[in-house]
């Protein structure tokens, strides 16, 4: 350190030193009593095999004398200067363990640890082919019979999955099975995406005519290939479309599109699933050691049974069939739901000239786009952010450094200042019968998207259309019977009714192995998503990390893979390195397997 050095890097690396020194000793006492007693130190696999946050010092302790030996961590060195404020220091550094190279985060106070994060970044000896390592593209010289680039490519094509299996199959052909497939492909890990649809993009072509990105584009961007410069802030899903079909090939990612996944089982002689396809109306069996459910964040849809449905007279689906509004131009419709797709399907019919009524059966959080840009997404995610050093990389690793369990005491101060910000519209809602909530903590969308995925709507319109009557609502009641021409509601309402459109969200991911794999597989692995909580639609025990996401399952060999685009883009890094060490024989024993809760 040189005397210009500041006092909060000097802190950092102080702490780093004594960090890297007790572990190189094994001295757990000494590591452990580096952090303070309400610490938390989350690993993204560098040493754990695993996504896990450990919580308190004896969970440290636990972990370290599991898992210190084998991983071996080495060469710790700070990162840049740290920085300081509200007496909590920030610093970054890098790692090295016995197999991998790491990134980490580390929050100080008086000295002692708060937070750490480490993360895998790289596995030694199976680096990413870029910069000066990047392969040359073209054989100079003269040689007999070669293949050019293309007839390499053709040939891999045609025997992936017929002459030579794939090490990895991915069920989803989404944001999210597009970002890992990326990902593995940069590994040189053989991969098939299967995607039911005619081409990669289309599950956002086919989603409701008025449909764009309710977050920022800085955001959104896909992995190793940002969006141009001049991209929309809000991504239209048309062209999302195109631009999932465009980075498919020009990653050249081996994309089945129109084949749907039939059935799979795992072979335990052979220790690889035999997973039953039908491409392009042949059906075929791919034989892959990983399987990868990349479904989105949801199951199935929840389309509600109500009584009389099906003698309704006129168009019923559920928000994902939703084809528009055009056709519903001066008819009666209604939309039961109050969440993101409701309220968007609710403006878009209003615009072209429809009846709609929203039908709220409980409170919803409404968090206006604009304040949700500037007070909650802005410091990681905006072009301020760019401008002040924190890209989209920094971005995530910040987000990811914060512990779940304290995570909703970022969130509350945001949503306070929310509410003053917001207040005129809020109040407004609530005349007109809105049921408004900020959580049960008042810590707002992302704890909810977090804990349950859903139960709120990202403001870009259609509030003010319920503020000022122009979309009609029924809130506090819900459908009791469909009737031919009109729904009767649980209050004695009958509302006439020529389109009625079920907004009411997904079950579980889960829920896809129980028609794939059997039931008992998809028990086995329990419900995913949530952090046990304990709060609405996320019961308890409290898990630390959303539950069965980019980790190990209780069933081997079998992952699942999602989220948002930040957060496809972001596990996938993780998911892929777990995937390209076990392709590759390094031993991965993993700490602390989470055990399952809540079947479907």
């Amino acid at each position: 350190m040189t005397d210009t050095t500041t006092a909060p890097t000097r802190a950092a690396a102080q702490w780093l030193a004594d960090f890297a020194a007790a572990l190189a000793q094994g001295d757990i006492d000494t590591t452990v009593a580096l952090f303070e007693p309400d610490s938390f130190w989350r690993d993204l696999v560098a040493f754990t095999w695993n996504i896990r946050t450990q919580e308190g010092p004896a969970a440290i302790r636990a972990m370290l004398q599991a898992r210190l030996a084998d991983t071996q961590p080495t060469a710790f060195a700070l990162e840049g200067e740290a920085t300081e404020a509200d007496g909590v220091v920030d610093a970054w550094f890098t790692f090295e363990t016995r197999v991998a190279r790491g990134r980490g985060h580390l929050r100080l106070r008086n000295g002692k640890a708060w937070t750490l994060l480490t993360t895998m970044t790289e596995l030694k000896g199976f680096e990413e082919k870029t910069g000066e390592n990047r392969v040359k593209g073209a054989e100079h010289g003269v040689h007999k019979g070669r293949k050019n680039w293309l007839e390499k490519r053709r040939d891999e094509e045609a025997a992936l999955g017929y002459t030579e299996q794939p090490e990895v199959v991915v069920i989803g052909g989404g944001q999210g099975g597009i970002a890992l497939g990326a990902r593995l492909r940069r590994l040189g890990v053989p991969t098939i995406i299967v995607e039911r649809n005619a081409k990669a993009g289309d599950s956002w072509r086919k989603r409701y005519k008025s449909l764009c990105l309710h977050d920022p584009v800085w955001y959104d961007h896909l992995p190793y290939m940002p969006f141009p410069d001049d991209w929309p802030v809000f991504a239209p899903k048309d062209k999302i479309g195109d631009w999932l079909e465009m980075y498919t090939k020009i990653m050249e990612l081996n994309y089945w599109s129109s084949t749907t996944a039939k059935k799979a089982r795992f072979d335990e002689a052979t220790q690889r699933w035999e997973v039953t396809v039908e491409r392009e109306g042949k059906p075929m069996v791919l034989r892959p050691k990983q399987l990868v459910f990349a479904l989105g964040v949801s199951g199935y849809p929840n389309v509600p049974k109500v009584a009389g449905a099906e003698n309704f007279k006129g168009d019923q689906h559920h928000s994902s069939q939703h084809p528009g509004p055009e056709a519903y131009t001066g008819k009666k419709c209604v939309v039961l739901g109050s969440n993101n797709s409701a309220h968007d399907i609710c403006a878009a019919l209003w615009e072209h000239g429809a009846d709609v009524t929203m039908i709220q059966r409980s409170s919803t959080h409404i968090a206006p786009s604009q304040s949700l840009m500037e007070l909650a997404l802005g410091g990681l995610y905006s072009e301020q952010a760019v401008k002040n050093g924190i890209d989209h990389h920094k971005g995530d690793l910040i987000f990811a450094s914060v512990p779940y369990r304290i995570m909703h005491t970022f969130h509350i101060p945001v949503y306070e200042e929310m509410k003053k910000r917001d207040a005129d519209l809020y109040a407004r809602l609530e005349k007109a019968g809105f049921l408004l909530d900020f959580g049960v903590d008042g810590s707002g969308l992302f704890m909810k998207y977090l804990r349950r995925g859903s139960g709120y709507y990202i403001d870009v319109g259609a509030s003010e259309l319920v503020a000022n009557g122009s979309i009609h609502l029924k809130s506090g009641v819900n459908i009791e019977r469909v009737n031919e021409h009109s729904v009767t509601l649980t209050d004695g309402t009958e509302l006439p009714a020529d389109l009625l459109v079920y907004a009411t969200g997904y079950g579980s991911m889960n829920g896809w192995l129980a028609d794939l794999i059997s039931p008992e597989i998809a028990d086995k692995v329990g419900k995913c998503w949530g952090l046990g909580s304990e709060t609405p639609k996320d019961p308890g025990p409290w898990e630390g990390e959303l539950r069965n996401m980019w980790k190990p399952t209780q069933v081997d060999n079998l992952w699942f893979h999602g989220g948002n685009l930040h957060q496809s883009r972001h596990y996938s890094q993780f998911l892929a390195l777990q995937l390209k060490a076990r392709m590759e024989g390094i031993d991965t024993p993993v700490y602390e397997r989470a055990p399952s809760h809540h079947t479907r």
